[in-house]
């Protein structure tokens, strides 16, 4: 399932796209059967690698009604379905996605992004981002099986701390 991201671009780069991620452990940088930018076209044919990256978002700012920040939440994740999971409190939110990039700088790039390009479509509050982890997925699944990180995103969806 393909999933783009409206705004401007960094000069010097193509179309962005984000994939949904599967439950099965092959990443072959595919996305069904027209690839992840929608043409038939696979990362690797483009000479790129393509992997999977584990993005923790931090935000915080002045406190909001905690309706409203849950509504903005869940706009998100509705407008980007990519959203594993979101995290709330009146003065602070979590956000838990994964990202397909070619590298760390670029997954960490694009996750920068994410909450001011959507503030005003989704009526998220004025926050700044105070924290963002991007971790690969070999790293992601040893921490969960060693017991330290972040449990896995289950239930998905927006909930309050």
């Amino acid at each position: 399932m393909r999933r783009g991201r409206p705004g401007a671009l960094p000069r010097g780069t193509a179309e962005r796209t984000l994939t949904s991620v599967g439950t099965g452990d092959a990443v072959d940088g595919t996305a069904g059967p027209a690839g992840p930018d929608g043409a038939g076209e696979t990362v690797q044919d483009r000479g790129e690698v393509s992997r999977l990256w584990h993005v923790t978002l931090s935000v915080s700012g002045s406190e909001a009604p905690l309706g409203e920040v849950r509504r903005a939440l869940e706009q998100l994740a509705h407008d980007h379905p990519f959203l594993l999971t979101s995290r709330y409190a009146n003065d602070h939110a979590e956000i838990r996605y994964w990202e397909e990039a070619r590298d760390l700088h670029d997954a960490a790039a694009v996750a920068l992004r994410l909450w001011g390009e959507h503030r005003s479509t989704a009526r998220l509050p004025p926050w700044e981002i105070v924290g963002l982890e991007v971790i690969d997925r070999e790293t992601y699944h040893q921490r969960i099986a060693e017991g330290y990180g972040p449990l896995p995103a289950t239930p998905v969806g927006v909930h309050p701390f």
